[in-house]
């Protein structure tokens, strides 16, 4: 039986006296993949840092409302566009709304939360979502702004509203520790609200420890006490939920980790990397800047054929020749956007 825990911040300092022992024992206590989650721009790059060094961890980036800051919205959200080809990062996030810590920068908030939807869309990447007091203005927003891969609410609020719309746009529910608190008094009923099969499990850590470890310093371990209260809820066995959450991540969530490749395969990483990361147009675009060279010796070898009185008196043909150059390349361009589709 192993475990996903898809929300954790092993980039927090609570961790650094301890990191690396503590990350090997918890993949050796079945907890065998894990998301370090950033929350702004050192975060985020302190995330990939530490998921570069253990091929079971992976890495999300982007700014939370809770660290918004006053400053020109442009170089923050292009100082996380370009973390993004890492391919250890799977995912935006966290991002979102908190009215509850942050009242006062609301349009703020949206701002950010918007711009990154975008470039989530961008780089066909999903969202991980954090929306506390706010779950109207969280709603109104993924309506009106598509997120083409969906995503995650993380350590979702335990609203049958919030859970009912999310899931109604595709979303994922995931639970965190709040659930197997003993004052959570409608955990069973949101438990009960999400399908199986829309249902993911995550720590959050450090916070928010679960219960019966309430209180201390939480780590990925305790995921598997999220993962019973579930079971007893929806009377399954506990392996049921493991097994279903796992599958979930690897298979509909996190795209990047499904095309993995082996490291040697130096030629299908690049082939994986397009396919994942690039757009249509942009293909199009290095595909005749990677040959232009090449077109350029074929026009040069055609005019100076051209240059012969023979030649010359078949001006048509020499226009043809030049099509058919311009027309190979785009061509060709779309039949390697076929080609890495296809793989």
């Amino acid at each position: 039986m192993e475990f996903f825990d898809t929300h954790a911040h092993y980039n927090d300092e609570k961790f650094d006296e301890d990191r690396d022992a503590l990350i090997k024992d918890i993949y050796n206590d079945s907890i065998t993949k894990m998301v370090t989650v950033g929350y702004d721009v050192e975060s985020s790059r302190r995330a990939i840092e530490i998921a570069e060094k253990y091929e079971f961890m992976y890495a999300t980036c982007g700014i939370s409302p809770n660290d918004v800051q006053n400053v020109d919205i442009e170089t923050e959200i292009s100082k996380i566009s370009a973390l993004l080809p890492n391919k250890k990062v799977v995912a935006i996030g966290e991002i979102g709304l908190d009215y509850y810590w942050n009242k006062d920068n609301k349009d703020m908030q949206k701002e950010y939360f918007i711009k990154q939807i975008e470039i989530a869309n961008r780089f066909n990447l999903p969202i991980i979502i954090h929306s506390r007091d706010a779950i109207n203005d969280t709603i109104e927003i993924l309506k009106q702004n598509n997120v083409n891969k969906k995503g995650i609410f993380h350590c979702c609020m335990q609203n049958e509203f919030l859970i009912k719309e999310a899931l109604k746009l595709d979303f994922y529910i995931s639970f965190a520790g709040a659930i197997t608190f003993k004052n959570a008094k409608h955990a069973d009923e949101v438990i009960k609200l999400v399908p199986l099969e829309r249902l993911l499990i995550e720590t959050d850590s450090p916070y928010l420890a679960p219960e019966p470890k309430r209180g201390t310093r939480n780590d990925s371990r305790n995921v598997k006490y999220i993962a019973e209260k579930i079971a007893n809820v929806k009377q399954i066995s506990i392996e049921q939920v493991a097994k279903q959450t796992y599958e979930k991540c690897n298979e509909n969530i996190w795209n990047k980790i499904n095309k993995k490749l082996p490291n040697g395969d130096t030629y299908q990483k690049v082939i994986t990397y397009f396919l994942v990361r690039v757009p249509i147009w942009q293909l199009l675009v290095l595909k005749i800047a990677f040959f232009l060279p090449f077109y350029l010796s074929k026009l040069t070898f055609t005019l100076l054929l051209a240059s012969s009185e023979s030649t010359l008196n078949n001006c048509s043909g020499l226009k043809l020749n030049i099509e058919a150059i311009m027309f190979d390349g785009i061509t060709s361009s779309l039949l390697l956007y076929i080609v890495t589709v296809s793989l």
